[in-house]
């Protein structure tokens, strides 16, 4: 069988993920992409493999015989890259969110509908554990109609942790200091779309503001530590979620409900997942309440073992592999026009906050009527690649900024490290 060559765009993130593709075999990763020297070369030496390395992205994606690549450059500065890969019918694995702009989520459909190329959501928090579990339980229909679900991702980070500064978050201007707390959604919402099957139509949203002026190192203009995401569906069905929030201590919770019982994880609790279902709805054979440990249910468990983010990075490199090379339905089944979706909640979802919470309908970008809606809207909360400055407020009180203390603070911490 042919091996896949694949091309990997950002030496950060993008390199964490090789170790699933050489597990997996049938591929082969030829080239390695970053505007940074050196963050290339530091790529470079993590792979320990003789492959090409670029610092421009269009000289890399001429490189002879790339059937795929990688794109995990800056979060919100996906879209330019992908559409490039699109018009050389090259096969894209991307993370976090699509799109940064609404514009740029017509752009991608677009180029998309003209392309061979086979594109995927590199979104791997549906595949952990537990959340294949809720929709293993899902699916048995058990629950009835599906009529709720929640999802919190919950990560706050401690602000004396220099080297996650120095790895994530390393010159002012850096996406990260302002990542409007919405934006980060798809870890949130990317499970319950992919167990329940539903599809966000309209959203709207609250934050919850708690700035601090202590003296800690921070760049970060975004003061608030949530924001409170509601959705209804096209079912009928509503989502509450968070996008990155950072309250209380760190989890990951997801929880869906239906007419004859729910299932959740627990808090605090690793993997362990309770099911409940009502004395008059429990099915044959279950308790009314089941708290327990789910299997993998899968023959390469002991891969999915060893990758990141709880086994996800495995399967969901898997499924992009499989589609690709054996022609397999996705079992990630996250195309662009469900990426695009999820971008959409992100931008809008802060727009509703900016608004006291006015709810924004989310465009099917499969519609022409959608696209031309949004065709030119290129409103962001993040600088440009060339410093263009943003034209929204990243925080729900818009004057908030760091003091002059925590940028002080915040640029010893990081002089002399990579540099944009």
């Amino acid at each position: 069988m042919k091996k896949l060559k694949i091309g990997v765009f950002g030496a950060g993130r993008g390199v964490d993920l090789v170790s699933n593709f050489d597990a997996l075999g049938g591929c082969e990763v030829v080239a390695l992409c970053d505007f940074n020297k050196d963050r290339l070369e530091w790529g470079a030496k993590r792979l320990k493999r003789e492959l090409a390395l670029y610092e421009s992205f269009d000289e890399f994606i001429e490189h002879k015989g790339m059937d795929a690549v990688i794109v995990a450059n800056y979060f919100n500065e996906h879209a330019p890259y992908i559409i490039k890969c699109f018009e050389r019918n090259i096969h894209v694995f991307s993370e976090c969110i699509s799109n940064g702009t609404m514009a740029e989520g017509v752009e991608l459909v677009r180029a998309y509908e003209k392309t061979k190329s086979i594109f995927m959501l590199a979104e791997n928090y549906p595949q952990m554990k537990l959340n294949r579990e809720i929709k293993r339980i899902v699916e048995t229909g058990t629950l009835g109609k599906i009529l709720y679900a929640e999802g919190e991702y919950n990560h706050p980070v401690n602000p004396d942790d220099i080297s996650f500064m120095h790895r994530y978050n390393y010159f002012e201007k850096h996406w990260r200091n302002y990542n409007a707390r919405s934006y980060y959604v798809t870890h949130s919402l990317g499970p319950l779309m992919w167990a329940t099957g539903a599809t966000p139509r309209r959203v709207t949203c609250f934050a919850s503001f708690a700035a601090t002026d202590a003296p800690i190192p921070t760049a970060s203009y975004v003061g608030d530590r949530a924001a409170l995401i509601m959705m209804q569906n096209d079912d009928g069905s509503v989502f509450r979620v968070t996008g990155c929030a950072a309250f209380g201590a760190h989890h990951l919770s997801y929880r869906v409900c239906g007419t004859k019982g729910q299932v959740e994880n627990l808090r605090g609790m690793g993997n362990r997942i309770m099911l409940r279902h009502n004395t008059w709805n429990t099915p044959d054979g279950l308790g009314e309440d089941l708290l327990y440990e789910p299997d993998w249910n899968d023959k390469d468990a002991p891969k999915a073992a060893r990758a990141g983010h709880c086994g996800g990075d495995y399967f969901i490199s898997r499924s992009f592999v499989n589609t690709i090379l054996e022609g397999k339905e996705p079992e990630h089944p996250f195309d662009l026009y469900s990426a695009t979706v999820m971008s959409s909640v992100a931008i809008l979802a802060h727009r509703s906050m900016l608004e006291g919470g006015m709810p924004y309908d989310i465009p099917d970008f499969r519609r022409e009527e959608d696209r031309k809606k949004w065709e030119n809207d290129r409103k962001t909360v993040f600088y440009g690649p060339n410093g263009e400055a943003p034209d929204l407020p990243c925080c729900s009180h818009p004057d908030f900024k760091p003091t002059d203390e925590q940028l002080r603070l915040y640029r010893e911490a990081t002089s002399g490290f990579l540099k944009k």
